[in-house]
């Protein structure tokens, strides 16, 4: 299956899901600017979105699916005995994908329009606010001293958190949140996330230089 990723995004939370679990997949970067991608495919093809990230699977179809937490979902339903998602059909499942929801709105999207500068003074005070808002949530989350935020074991709600944390690009200063920031730590440590930072920077190199050679 084909993993479409683009640098520094929402895209990261999946691929951490897929090395965290095993499941193999071929990255394909997309250049969000250009509109290129590694492997030379319209990716206006793949999702008509132009977002990332993207999952092409190898059924008789390709189905392609998209949207981080679906993604994310996707592949932990893949491996039920791995704890990152409760079973299917359960309360706890619920909970959990009303997690996510929660996440995606009041942390991700919250980000976007600070990060591209589209916010008037009163607009960025109301994003910045609710941004910490939702980020003292998670610290209070972890203040008793669980390691992640359903307890001891990594889930698909860390993966999507830790590949949304882009506070330093929106400016929003969350030095204050120490359960946070150790939490940070612990998932920066982890193989599954080195791994993910390596290789998405290995395929984002490949194609700029790609980019540069074809340039005129």
């Amino acid at each position: 299956m084909k993993l479409y990723i683009a640098n520094d995004t929402c895209s990261r939370a999946a691929q951490l899901v897929a090395n965290e679990l095993g499941i193999e997949h071929e990255l394909v970067h997309f250049d969000v600017v250009g509109k290129s991608t590694s492997n030379g495919e319209d990716f206006s093809a793949v999702n008509p979105l132009l977002y990332v990230p993207a999952l092409k699977l190898d059924n008789d179809d390709q189905d392609v699916i998209s949207e981080t937490v679906i993604i994310s979902s996707y592949f932990a339903d893949q491996r039920p005995g791995s704890g990152m998602l409760p079973p299917p059909g359960t309360l706890e499942r619920v909970k959990a994908d009303q997690f996510l929801v929660q996440l995606a709105t009041e942390i991700a999207q919250k980000h976007i329009p600070l990060m591209r500068k589209l916010m008037t003074v009163e607009g960025i005070r109301f994003h910045t606010n609710k941004l910490l808002s939702a980020y003292k949530l998670l610290d209070d989350r972890l203040s008793d001293g669980r390691s992640y935020l359903s307890g001891e074991n990594l889930t698909v709600a860390d993966a999507y958190v830790w590949g949304t944390l882009w506070n330093s690009r929106s400016g929003v200063d969350l030095g204050h949140l120490k359960n946070l920031e150790a939490w940070k730590a612990r998932v920066d440590a982890r193989p599954a996330a080195i791994r993910t930072l390596k290789e998405e920077a290995e395929i984002v190199a490949v194609h700029k230089t790609q980019i540069k050679t074809r340039a005129p």
